[in-house]
C-alpha cells in the first residue's frame, strides 16, 4: 500500500523517519498548489488556519491538526474530510504550564523578579500551594495532567466535569467529581480554580461576572484551557479582588493598552502551554501512529465529529 503525507516543515519531516515501506512524505506549506490530486494525510502549520480551502479540489484521507483545540479550524476544513486534533501532543507541557503558573501566582515570583531588575532584596511572606483548596474546571487530558503534577503538592483537590464521579489520579489519589452545574456552590470555598476546558458555546464566558463574584477575595484564578471560557471584561471589574494567572485570553493576542497588561495580580504567558520541547517528538509519534493505523486499514485517532 503506497499512502502520501505531506507536513509543512522539512523539520517535521525528518521527525518522522523512518517510515515503513512505501509511505512518502513531502513538505507542502499548503499555500501553493497541492503535489497531487491524493493525499492520505494532511498536516497544516501548528497554529494554520489559512489555506485549508486548498483542500477542496482534491482527496483528503484526513487532516491531522497540530493543536487541541480545534473549534477555529474545523469548520474550514471542507466538508467530508475527516479531522483530527492533538490530543496526547500537548497536555504534557500544558499541565506543567499550568502548575507553574500557580506557583509563580502563590509565591509571587513576578514581584521578586521586579525587585531584583530594580536591585532591591525584598524578603517577603508569600502563599504557598500546600494545604489550599483547589477546584479544577475540567478533568480531561490536561486536567488529569494537572492534578498528577499537584499530587506533591499536598493541596486538597476536587474536581468538575461534565458527568460526577469519582476518579482515581496517579499520585493524588481519589478525586471527587462534581457535575458542572455544581461549580457555583463550589467556587466560594476554592482558593485556587485551575480552568482547562475547551472553548465553544458550551463553555462560553462560563467565568462571567456572577461566577466571578462567588469566588472569595485573594483566590487564583488559572485558565489554561480557552481564553473565551473567562469574561475578560468582568474579569477587569474585578479590580484586583481576585488574583489571575493566564496563559489564554480574550482577546488575542492583547491589546496594546488593555487594562490587564498593567492589572495588580494578573500574570500571563502568551498561550505557549503547548509550545514546548515535548511537543516535537509527540507530534511526531501522533502522525506516526495514525500512518500506522491507515495502513491496517483502522480509523485514525481523534477524530472530531462534525
Amino acid at each position: 500500500m503506497s499512502l502520501l503525507v505531506t507536513v509543512p516543515t522539512a523539520e517535521l519531516a525528518a521527525d518522522l523517519l523512518p517510515l515503513p515501506e512505501g509511505v512518502h512524505v513531502q513538505v507542502w506549506d499548503m499555500a501553493t498548489p497541492p503535489p497531487a490530486e491524493r493525499i492520505d494525510i494532511v498536516v497544516p502549520s501548528y497554529l494554520g488556519r489559512q489555506h485549508l480551502s486548498s483542500l477542496a479540489n482534491i482527496s483528503v484521507g484526513l487532516v491531522q491538526g497540530q493543536m487541541i483545540g480545534y473549534e477555529t479550524i474545523i469548520d474550514r476544513v471542507p466538508a467530508g474530510i475527516p479531522f483530527a486534533n492533538a490530543a496526547s501532543v500537548h497536555e504534557t507541557g500544558t499541565a506543567e504550564l499550568a502548575v507553574g503558573l500557580v506557583i509563580a501566582a502563590q509565591r509571587e515570583l513576578p514581584r521578586f523578579v521586579r525587585a531584583q531588575d530594580a536591585g532591591v532584596w525584598d524578603r517577603g511572606f508569600t502563599s504557598c500551594v500546600a494545604d489550599r483548596r483547589v477546584l479544577l474546571v475540567g478533568l480531561g487530558g490536561v486536567g488529569r495532567g494537572i492534578a498528577r503534577r499537584l499530587g506533591g503538592f499536598e493541596a486538597s483537590i476536587t474536581a468538575v466535569a461534565q458527568s460526577a464521579r469519582t476518579e482515581t489520579v496517579e499520585g493524588v489519589g481519589e478525586i471527587a467529581v462534581h457535575p458542572l452545574s455544581a461549580l457555583p456552590a463550589l467556587l466560594p470555598e476554592a482558593e485556587i480554580v485551575i480552568v482547562s476546558l475547551p472553548g465553544g458555546s458550551e463553555t462560553h464566558r462560563l467565568f462571567d461576572a456572577a461566577m466571578l463574584a462567588r469566588m472569595p477575595d485573594d483566590a487564583l484564578l488559572v485558565n489554561v484551557g480557552r481564553g473565551t471560557v473567562v469574561d475578560t471584561e468582568a474579569l477587569v471589574a474585578e479590580g484586583g479582588r481576585i488574583r489571575a494567572a493566564l496563559d489564554v485570553m480574550d482577546p488575542e493576542p492583547l491589546p496594546e493598552g488593555h487594562p490587564l497588561w498593567t492589572m495588580p495580580g494578573v500574570l500571563f504567558t502568551p498561550h505557549i502551554g503547548g509550545a514546548s520541547a515535548a511537543m516535537h517528538p509527540r507530534i511526531a509519534a501522533l502522525i506516526r501512529t495514525q500512518i500506522d493505523r491507515m495502513l491496517a486499514g483502522e480509523p485514525p485517532l481523534n477524530v472530531i465529529p462534525r
